[in-house]
């Protein structure tokens, strides 16, 4: 045996003992030995690197004294500290003879003689790419002494053993660090966390999973995992697990079922798990989606039911109707829409209470039902409006039956909460004429609704192509105009009434304007005469109304300019019952004052029915709410009752002022009302002044205030306080 062989064995019995991981400080220990056994005479230390401080350190042992070892520690990583100092700093070797002699051990030099020793040769450790360091590997002599090149062999050998298992000693270190972050993160996930075998057959979950799946682990390890999902998503489960078990990763969603039979949806990611490149198992993760499942479920029955009668909504209906629409156009079908609108429903609907209302709605929707066939569709379209769909009607002659079962039906109490509620309805019926699109036959079934309200009530109507007061365009228009309010496309702009000799304001005017998201600006000439053929107008009236008391009260509280704003009502609105307690309920939750708010109805209210109008003023003035005659002069029979009216302003008709200068029969008409107005006390209103010409002659004829683009256009109200507080008068 050569002497190199148990050297060899040595080294070999150290990199058993590295591959073991055996303590690094044994392993270390048996590097120094097999150190010495190279290099006799040798005093073998081993200083380790702190990358944050940027100095060695002396790893304590028996061959150094203490006094020493403390010396040793914190040494500066520099160009001349030393050997090891230097061989760190240079990253190479650095041979000191004699410690007496050498200037780098300056500093140092003292603490080295007094340990008795002369000569150290050092090597830096570090990792094998020789990007890391991590110490140095260094022998001292008692006598003054140089290497020869066989003596740095084995040195820079003993270091790289050294470099190998502290290396393996830290990755080590990380992979146990790594491992407890993972298993902590595998038990105390969220998500349930689980591993099958090959085969499919559960071995372990984490605390998550036990709990999501409603079995513990003693319950489900060992059981393939197709046993705890619902049987029609077997399938699907399995071809999940068989894609991880080919490499592949899928997330998809299935079911489970509790140990009670309880079922319940699951979201699971699957892939594979992989060991030496090869696959040895299945990962799973798996989290409860049932309350989000059912939140979708939600969303998409909202989107197509009607929330308190569970039928169709409108969106849904339309749906229906167009695809009836495209049928009857290839099998000839008739296809016909029945509009109906209850009679007398808001009125229990605001008395009673809305538990009550919806409660009735639902009554009606379940005697609807019990009348109509398979084939028809049934809808709640909005408040107390439903519309029927009979995709093949057959004949007029069996929608007219129909119509008759429905109000006949509807006409029978229903019982609710102990009470016999009376209600009926009118019917609009409207037929496919071969080119309709489904908004507009929902439309001609509406106007035919309204044409038989308007004939009493409890009764059904054709529509007449003849009597339709609009064009296609106009139809599809009152479509949207449904929509403006839910989609908060209305707006109100401000127009100031000025007095006339003084330019002080007295009021605004809050009139409504619509932006269309596609068509723009619309004139309210346009969609209020719509509004008001199709009853809509209610429905924009009270928005105005709620508007203008809101802003008003914001800008009151705001600290901003405040004047009666004055809002038009339409004679549908003004009739309709409950109108007073609607403007009380509105002011109640608004806190606007009602001497702030003033009320214009046109004097066509009077030719109706004078003795209600002027009770329903006296009403609105008890709230502090004045109202004022607009259009004046147009109406023929508007002396007879205007003493008697608690109003306090008329304005007069805008086609009087237009030729004012040029036409002496509007002058004398002017002058009469301004007069005759005046003598029973009431204030005279002027619009549409426009020149300077047009201010001066009402002004000389007496009128209180004036109104019209002279002054100012119509704004929305941030831009009312650009407006100066008191207008140019003549002077």
């Amino acid at each position: 045996m050569t002497v190199q062989q148990p050297l060899f064995q040595t080294q070999q019995k150290i990199q058993e003992m590295i591959a073991e991981h055996r303590p690094l400080d044994e392993v270390l220990t048996e590097i120094t030995r097999f150190a010495e056994e190279m290099l006799p005479g040798a005093l073998v230390s081993l200083m380790c690197y702190d990358g944050e401080r940027g100095t060695i350190s002396l790893v304590p042992n028996d061959r150094f004294s203490l006094r020493f070892t403390e010396a040793m520690s914190d040494v500066p990583v520099g160009a001349d500290v030393g050997a090891c100092g230097s061989a760190a700093y240079h990253r190479s070797t650095i041979v000191t003879p004699d410690i007496q002699t050498d200037f780098r051990w300056e500093g140092y030099r003292s603490v080295a003689l007094d340990e008795g020793l002369r000569a150290c040769w050092s090597v830096p450790i570090q990792s094998s790419e020789g990007d890391v360091l991590l110490g140095t590997f260094a022998t001292y002599y008692h006598e003054p002494t140089s290497p020869s090149e066989a003596d740095l062999f084995n040195l820079q050998q003993a270091a790289a053993l050294a470099a190998l298992a502290i290396v393996r000693e830290q990755d080590l270190r990380r992979y146990r660090d790594l491992t407890a972050r993972y298993q902590s993160l595998y038990e105390h996930h969220p998500d349930g966390v689980y591993e099958f075998d090959l085969q499919g057959y559960l071995q372990r979950g984490n605390e998550a999973f036990a709990r999501i799946i409603g079995y513990s682990q003693q319950q489900y390890q060992g059981h393939h995992f197709n046993e705890f999902v619902a049987p029609e998503f077997q399938e699907l489960t399995l071809r999940a697990f068989e894609q991880a078990w080919a490499g592949g990763r899928l997330t998809y969603e299935t079911r489970g079922i509790f140990p009670s039979g309880e079922p319940y949806d699951l979201e699971v990611t699957n892939f594979p798990v992989i060991v030496d490149g090869e696959i040895v198992g299945v990962f799973g993760i798996c989290r409860d989606i049932t309350d989000r499942k059912e939140q979708e479920r939600q969303i998409a029955y909202h989107a197509t039911y009607d929330v308190v009668t569970g039928l169709f909504n409108r969106v849904a209906f339309e749906e229906w109707l167009l695809g009836a629409l495209r049928g009857a156009r290839k099998n000839g079908a008739l296809v016909a829409v029945m509009y109906l609108d209850l009679d007398g429903f808001k009125p229990i609907n605001e008395g009673f209470g809305h538990r009550m209302g919806n409660t009735l709605l639902q009554g009606v929707a379940e005697r609807l039902q019990e009348l109509i066939d398979t084939d028809t569709v049934l809808s709640r379209l909005v408040a107390d409006e439903f519309v029927l769909l009979l995709p093949d009607a057959g004949s007029t002659g069996q929608v007219e039956r129909l119509a008759s079962e429905i109000l006949e039906a509807l006409s029978r109490p229903f019982e609710v909460e102990g009470r016999a509620l009376h209600l009926s309805a009118s019917a609009g019926l409207a037929l496919d004429d071969g080119r309709a699109q489904a908004p507009i036959l929902i439309q001609h079934a509406d106007i035919a609704m309204e044409a038989a309200k308007s004939r009493g009530m409890n009764t059904w109507h054709w529509y007449e192509d003849e009597r339709r007061p609009a064009t296609q365009d106009e139809i599809l228009l009152r479509h949207d105009l449904r929509l403006a309010l839910d989609r908060n496309e209305l707006e109100l702009h401000y127009q100031p009434l000025v007095d006339a000799v003084t330019g002080e304001w007295h009021g605004v005017e809050a009139l409504v304007r619509w932006h269309h998201p596609e068509r723009g600006m619309i004139s309210p000439s346009v969609f209020i005469p719509l509004a008001e053929q199709t009853g809509q107008i209610i429905e924009v009236g009270r928005w105005v109304l709620r508007r203008a008391c809101e802003d008003g009260i914001k800008r009151w509280r705001e600290g901003y300019r405040v004047v009666p704003a004055s809002v038009n009502i339409s004679t549908m609105q003004f009739r309709r019952r409950n109108f007073v307690e609607e403007v009380e309920g509105i002011l109640a939750e608004t806190g606007l004052p009602g001497h702030l708010l003033e009320l214009e109805v046109t004097e066509g209210v009077l030719m109706e029915d004078a003795r209600e109008t002027i009770e329903l003023m006296k009403q609105l003035k008890a709230l502090g709410v004045s109202v004022s005659i607009d259009d004046f002069g147009t109406g023929y029979s508007s002396l007879r009752y205007l003493r008697d009216l608690p109003a306090s302003k008329v304005k007069l008709d805008i086609s009087f002022i237009r030729d004012i200068l040029t036409n002496p029969d509007n002058m004398a008409i002017v002058q009469g009302i301004i007069t005759m107005a005046h003598h029973m006390g009431l204030k005279v209103v002027a619009e549409g002044i426009e020149t300077e010409q047009q201010r001066d002659d009402l002004i000389a004829r007496g009128c209180d205030l004036l109104q019209g683009f002279l002054f100012s256009r119509a704004l929305p109200l941030a831009e009312m306080d650009f407006l100066p507080d008191r207008f140019p008068d003549r002077s």
